[in-house]
């Protein structure tokens, strides 16, 4: 999902806030590697590649990964939203394996759902070794439901809906619909666990993978944002790894009252015990969040 106009479109003195301010002054970094949303692209000039022209000024001679899945920015647009998410994840990993720059590890940053792809990345690929993971609006628990999403005119949203609301655990929607692979139904949770060919999987769901809960204990600080008036992720709970409680679709759960915690299947209950996991919180919708507050809250993570 693409970054909002409120954070792209505000202008000062004829340059874009989010592309303005004084630097930080970091020498030592960590590279870092950006996955974007839903809808958007590696190289967005109003998003992404403003995103990493930020980054890069606030962290002096950082290196910023912005990841392009496929060979061309509009092949990376529509796999975001018809390429397996686990093609995808694989793809990625052998990117990050051949890049000599990660070789001594790197931070994560993604967006909106490349928050949940990048944490496959952490459990499945080790090497190089992610350190820290910020997930700004990552669906972590899935979505059961798409109130907006971008080019809301757009025939390919309608078109979304009506396969998901159809189907979103047959076999063709699986395999062809992205948004399908994180789709989290409570009113069917077997259908779920059974046929989710991504969601299911990294959430330890059918099996505990113990390499999965390694890796992804292994990470230094897992960083989760959520944005309080978000109109787009719903549940909005699931920013902070919270969903429905199971059987139905109005009560809420926190990550810490859910079976994935309490089981410990993922080590998340043992990294909220080291100080491992942070919860922070924005207002704003989707994905709008300002320079000074990006500053304050997430720099300090890429230093």
């Amino acid at each position: 999902m693409a970054l909002s106009a409120a954070v792209r479109l505000i202008a000062v003195s004829g340059c874009l806030l989010l592309l303005c301010g004084s630097s930080w002054g970091i020498n030592a970094t960590v590279p870092l590697v950006i996955w974007h949303g839903m809808g958007d692209s590696c190289c967005n000039p109003l998003s992404m590649g403003a995103m990493k022209k930020m980054v890069e000024e606030e962290v002096p001679g950082i290196y910023v990964l912005s990841l392009m899945i496929g060979k061309t920015v509009v092949q990376d647009t529509e796999n975001g939203f018809f390429m397996d998410v686990n093609e995808q994840v694989s793809f990625v990993c052998n990117q990050l394996a051949q890049d000599p720059k990660l070789k001594g590890g790197y931070n994560a940053m993604g967006f909106s759902q490349g928050g949940q792809f990048l944490r496959a990345v952490a459990q499945r690929c080790p090497d190089p070794p992610m350190k820290n993971l910020i997930s700004v609006g990552g669906q972590h628990q899935g979505v059961f439901g798409l109130p907006h999403c971008p080019g809301e005119s757009s025939h390919i949203c309608d078109w979304i809906r009506k396969m998901l609301n159809s189907g979103a655990y047959t076999d063709a929607v699986q395999k062809h619909l992205v948004q399908a692979q994180y789709w989290h139904d409570p009113l069917n949770d077997d259908l779920y666990k059974k046929h989710s060919l991504f969601l299911a999987d990294v959430n330890q769901e059918r099996v505990v993978n113990e390499t999965y809960k390694k890796n992804l204990m292994s990470l230094n600080k897992f960083v989760m944002v959520k944005f309080l008036q978000d109109t787009m992720v719903d549940p909005v709970d699931s920013e902070w790894f919270g969903f429905y409680k199971p059987g139905q679709g109005k009560e809420l759960e926190t990550l810490q009252e859910s079976a994935i915690y309490k089981e410990d299947r993922l080590g998340l209950a043992a990294m909220d015990s080291a100080g491992k996991l942070v919860f922070l919180a924005t207002d704003g919708d989707h994905l709008q969040f300002t320079r000074e507050w990006f500053n304050d809250n997430l720099i300090p993570y890429l230093r």
